[in-house]
Formats: structure tokens, sequence, C-alpha cells
């Protein structure tokens, strides 16, 4: 049996509040009448100019690059073909980038430039939310589905009601009563109302006096593209040749996707201008792969260099994407042990009675140079550095991040601390000379517990204006504060270095 409209209503909706609420029922009634009114012209007017407008979507796109900063920006370069009327019109440019800057806009038609001009612009983002659908629809009538209880069988009914407010909950007008507090399991909508957005919009208006069908392109900026270098080296077993691999790991959270592009990437530091805050709504582990032929051509490019894949490539929204960028086979590598004394060493006594112990750094180095295999302008990023145990498997050793890297300069890589290579440091004598003259004797013994004879490079901060009076390896003045000493150490065997120093 069918409940009738108005027993229904009373079901529903009768609660212990609806008296204070049919007090106020005809001051609502009478604004709801006037903002009937109001929102009946605006929607008329919003149809009149919807209907007039011109739109574009991906359908007519004919070209797409997309130039990536390591900075999270990229310049994207949207080409169309389209058909325009002439005089002035209103174009919705759609399928944007969600996070573009609408201040970097920049359209033009590549038929006849100075044909068609841009009066004015406007990037619509008030996009279409079930939230912002209900609220736009206050005056309007919408249709309310609830399911009930009838004998055990779930049934559903739909009602017609006017919303009257939508301010902290909605006010609705169903027939002659005015009701709060209902609960709806879903609302039927007869449009989408003009003013809201299924996606990013950028809306023109146009002035054409030039021909029907136009090739055009619309560039703009947009945040949330990034891009970064990460690299595998992989070191033989005897630790004099490396594999070094290249990879580009491109990450697309622009709220768009990106089909059939070409892609460019620039690496090097971009200097950017922070902008202020503004009020209202404008605010705006690498896996080891096969080897496979590096795909990126490099150039020069103002101050920074432009990789360019040599084939089209999408990145869809919310994607990680990740193309071979150089390979090297075969590259020399040097390990280097390092000691590196610190200043406070020269200054302050130091555990006394007993030697203070120097950590013993690790290195790979390799020159990035064309006979080595490489050559390529190296962009700043991480790498991971592997080797083969002694049944051939691969083991991860350690990681670093380099700089960017221009053709014919060292690469240093610190995997770690040195296991099996100890060394330690004291101050074995100190003598005040005059006023401002002293001098001091160290001693640093180093101690090679490996299967082989390494060579230890020892950096001293003295500091000051100094001398060196003795020493018993041979040392580098690598600074004006600083000394070197490269000291050879025997297969389990020890080696002392002292030197003496005079410091003003």
């Amino acid at each position: 049996m069918r409940v009738p409209r108005k027993k229904l209503v009373t079901r529903w909706f009768w609660t212990a509040a609806a008296a204070t609420v049919f007090a106020g029922a005809a001051t609502l009634l009478l604004a709801a009448t006037r903002d009937n009114r109001v929102y009946a012209a605006q929607e008329k007017d919003a149809a009149r100019t919807a209907a007039g407008d011109q739109s574009t979507s991906l359908n007519d796109q004919t070209d797409l690059n997309v130039t990536v900063y390591n900075s999270n920006i990229a310049l994207i370069r949207d080409v169309r073909q389209l058909s325009l009327p002439g005089g002035a019109f209103r174009l919705k440019f759609m399928d944007i980038a969600a996070t573009v800057n609408p201040a970097t806009v920049h359209f033009r038609s590549l038929t006849d430039p100075d044909k068609l001009g841009v009066i004015e612009q406007n990037y619509e983002y008030d996009l279409l939310e079930p939230a912002k659908l209900l609220h736009k629809y206050v005056g309007r009538e919408v249709t309310l589905v609830r399911a009930y209880q009838d004998n055990g069988t779930t049934k559903r009914e739909e009602i017609k009601a006017t919303l009257l407010s939508d301010n902290n909950g909605p006010v609705w007008k169903i027939g002659n009563d005015i009701v709060t507090g209902m609960f709806a399991e879903s609302y039927r909508f007869p449009e989408v109302p003009p003013n809201l957005y299924d996606r990013p919009t950028l809306l023109m208006s146009l002035e054409n006096s030039g021909p029907r069908k136009q090739q055009i392109e619309a560039s703009y900026l947009a945040n949330n593209l990034s891009w970064n270098a990460d690299y595998v080296l992989t070191v033989t077993r005897d630790e004099k040749n490396a594999d070094l691999d290249g990879w580009v790991t491109l990450v697309n959270n622009s709220g768009t996707a990106f089909h059939n592009a070409k892609l460019q990437l620039v690496a090097g530091d971009l200097n950017r201008v922070r902008d202020l805050p503004m009020n209202g709504r404008m605010e705006m582990n690498v896996p080891m792969a096969a080897k496979a032929a590096p795909q990126f051509q490099q150039e020069n490019f103002s101050e920074y260099h432009l990789y360019t894949l040599g084939r089209k490539t999408s990145v869809e929204d919310k994607e990680s994407k990740q193309i071979s960028l150089l390979e090297g086979t075969g590259v020399p590598v040097t390990k280097l042990f390092v000691v590196n004394g610190q200043n406070y060493y020269f200054r302050n006594a130091q555990a006394p009675g007993a030697p203070i112990k120097d950590p013993v750094m690790v290195y790979y180095k390799f020159r990035n140079e064309e006979k080595a295999g490489l050559g390529m302008p190296v962009p700043a990023g991480n790498v991971r550095v592997y080797q083969k145990d002694s049944r051939g498997g691969i083991l991860f050793a350690g990681e670093d991040r380099i700089d960017h890297t221009p053709k014919d300069e060292d690469v240093s890589i610190h995997i770690g601390n040195a296991f099996d290579v100890v060394a330690e440091r004291k101050q074995t004598d100190y003598k005040r000379i005059d006023t401002h003259t002293w001098e001091m004797e160290y001693e640093i013994t180093i101690r090679n517990h490996k299967d082989g004879p390494i060579t230890v490079q020892v950096n001293e901060p003295i500091g000051g204006s100094w001398e060196m009076l003795s020493s018993t390896y041979k040392f580098t003045k690598t600074a004006a504060f600083a000394a070197q000493f490269n000291v050879p150490v025997a297969k389990d065997g020890t080696a002392v270095l002292k030197y003496r120093v005079r410091v003003s």
C-alpha cells in the first residue's frame, strides 16, 4: 500500500523541534521566494553565457610538451586545433593541470597570432563536489531518495523538496512543511550548475578577426611535477672498475595526466621568487634493471643542462615513472680510505690517558669522462653502490648524494666507514716558544686488518700560520690551514704517522 505523501513527510521529519521551525516558516518562505527569483535570474544569465561558450578538451590536442625542472615545477605547452567563431566569444580551455599558476598562462594563435587576441582570462577551480553541488541548489528543487522498511522489505521513496538553506545543515520545504534534521540516502539533481566545473578550466574571452580554423598554444607553469636522478654503481669484486646506470624518476602530482608528451628535463639551480599568500580564492629505491641505451639527448641551456627524451611518453596523475638516463660500463674506480682530523683536536685536551679514535671513511672515486664511457653532465642525485660477493651475488654497499657534476670532473661517493681499519691519534708534545708561537707533535697510528695492503689519506686542519718541522711521511699543503699525508699500511700491518709543527 502506498503511503500518502502528507503522512510520509510527517513520518520522516516530525520532531519535537518542529514547532520552533514552523514558527519561522513565514519568514523562510519569503526569503526563499526572494532567493528563488534572484537565483533563477542568475541561472538564466549563466545559461545564456554558457550557451555561447566554445570549449576545447584533450580531443583537440595535437601536440604536448612537458618540461620539468628539478624545483617542483613544470612548463606545459599544449597545442590544439580549434574551430573558432569570428568576433568576441568565450573559450573554455579544459583538461589543464589542477596546479596551474594562472599568472603564468600565455595563450596565442600559431596560425595567425595578430588576429586572435585575449581580452580576459579566468581560472575556474570551483570543482564539482557533493557538498558544493548541494550548496549551489539553494532555492531550487531537488529529489530526495530515502529507504524505509515495509513489512520486512526495503523500499525507496522519492520526494520533491526545495532547498531553502544550506548553512550548518540543509533546510527543506516539502509541500507546506519546513523540515530540518532529515536524512536522505541520496539526492538527485536535474543538472550541473554552469558555475561548477568537473575539472580545472581556463575561461578566456577572445577576439578573433582571423580564420575560423586555427592552431593555438597555451603554455603555463604548474606545480607538483618533479624529477630527480638516481644512480646505481655496481663495483667489481677487485674494486678496480664499475658499471654506472643512471635513472630519471618523474613524479606527477599535478592533478592531471599527460599523454603522448614530449618530455624535457632541466637540471640546475633555478632562482625563483617566493609568492606572497593571496587573499581569497586564488591561493594557489632504484631497481637493478637490465642495461639499456641512454634515451636522453643532452644540451646546454642558459646556465643549466637540458635533457630531451628521444621519444614521446605518458605520465598519469599520481604516477611515478622511471626512465633510463645514462649507462657507463667498465668505469675505472679508485677506493679511498680517509681520516679527517678535527679542528678541536688542536685546541682542547681530548680523553686524557687514551688515544682518540678517528673513523676511517671509505670512498669510491671516478672521473666523469668520455673515455670511461660517461662524459654527459650528471644531474645531482642519490648514488647507491652495489658489489658482488664471493658467490657472485649483488649486495648493497652504501649510498651517497652527489651534486651536479659537469663532464671531466671527479665524483666521490662516501659509502661508509671501514670495519677492519683503525686509526688512533694522540698529542705527544706541546711547547710554547714565545708569546705567539707554539710547537706541537702528533702521532697517528693506523692498523690494517684487511687481506691486502691499503693507503690511508690523512687530512690535518692545523690552522694559523704553520711550518712543518718533521714528519715520518711526505706531506702536501692542501690549503692554507691544512696538510695531507698518504700513509701506506701493509696487510695485517701497522703504520705510525708522526709529525711536528710550529704554529703562530
